[in-house]
């Protein structure tokens, strides 16, 4: 109810209680009441005897009402679960998931104090900077696939940040978006799965929109970046997000009816991996070599310095040089 008088209001400009009471078969006293928590959410919503309500200004926030006014999506985000703070959305999901949250349920928070990154990396996630979300997705996959939807979610990022800017993402296999060679974002998935099904998986996506640099630890302020940083202006990070689920539905839509095959090859548009001279960690393993191609699978091809050709299921992969 209050998604549909906010969405009155944003359209509308002046509507008075009595109006809105009758439209959607409630009191003026309700209508008053879902008004007052808007407000109380960030909007600035006026109101006179004789205009009646007046909708002035949205909030910054990613309030699920702000997101599904403008989302395009038939299943990803239609429940969304919204947290000012958390430790990482990721834990939430998965209990979600335990408790048998819905498929494309969407978890987001304005900030994590343990935001998580792949190999056990922490994600900076300053509140009201960046995009910090999960996704829980209940597909009819082999655990084998789970590798093909962080690339997937890589080129859903980029073809958003596309449509928002006027930059141009590039990704590293397996889960980094880049501009200029500085991470902007990263993608990271946790599986629950059988032998031979996947149970659920909990997509993990973190995008640096209106980071300051500054709020970043020193550590890494050389190697990343934000969106606002490179394109010099604020972002709209519900746009962006809106953006972001629409793009990922279409893709994961298409990976489960046709396969990873166009997507891969989509992805290999973006990539600035194949090519280049890389140094894959995995585990206590280091290979180094010529990264060649990904396969029909997404796995990472290396040639090494003997001609060997590895597969590389998973690891940390860096580059040693630009391509």
């Amino acid at each position: 109810m209050r998604t549909l008088i906010l969405k009155a209001l944003q359209q509308e400009g002046h509507v008075s209680g009595e109006q809105l009471g009758r439209r959607f078969n409630i009191s003026r006293t309700a209508v008053w009441k879902h008004v007052n928590e808007l407000r109380k959410k960030g909007y600035k919503i006026t109101s006179s005897p004789r205009l009646g309500y007046s909708f002035v200004k949205s909030t910054d926030r990613l309030l699920p009402e702000e997101i599904s006014l403008g989302l395009d999506t038939h299943l990803i985000g239609k429940h969304i679960v919204y947290r000012e703070e958390v430790t990482s959305t990721q834990d939430v999901a998965e209990e979600l998931a335990k408790r048998g949250a819905e498929d494309g349920t969407v978890v987001i928070s304005e900030g994590q104090t343990k935001g998580r990154g792949r190999v056990g990396r922490n994600w900076v996630s300053p509140a009201g900077e960046g995009v910090y979300l999960s996704i829980i997705l209940r597909p009819n996959l082999r655990p084998a696939q789970v590798l093909q939807i962080p690339l997937i979610t890589a080129v859903a990022v980029s073809k958003a940040i596309k449509r928002v800017t006027p930059l141009q993402p590039r990704v590293k296999w397996p889960n980094d978006i880049t501009l200029g060679g500085k991470k902007v974002g990263g993608i990271l998935t946790e599986t629950s799965s059988e032998i031979d099904r996947v149970n659920y998986i909990i997509l993990g996506i973190g995008i640096n929109v209106n980071t300051q640099r500054s709020l970043l630890p020193e550590s890494i302020r050389g190697i990343a970046t934000s969106l606002a940083e490179e394109c010099g202006g604020h972002i709209s990070r519900v746009r962006f997000l809106q953006c972001l689920l629409a793009e990922f539905e279409t893709l994961y839509n298409e990976f489960l009816v046709s396969g990873f095959g166009t997507i891969r090859e989509k992805w290999k548009t973006l990539d600035n991996t194949i090519g280049s001279r890389v140094k894959v960690s995995a585990g206590a393993e280091e290979i180094e070599g010529e990264a060649l191609d990904i396969d029909r699978e997404g796995f990472l091809l290396v040639r090494t310095k003997d001609g060997d050709v590895k597969r590389i299921i998973s690891g940390d992969v860096s580059l040693r040089r630009d391509r």
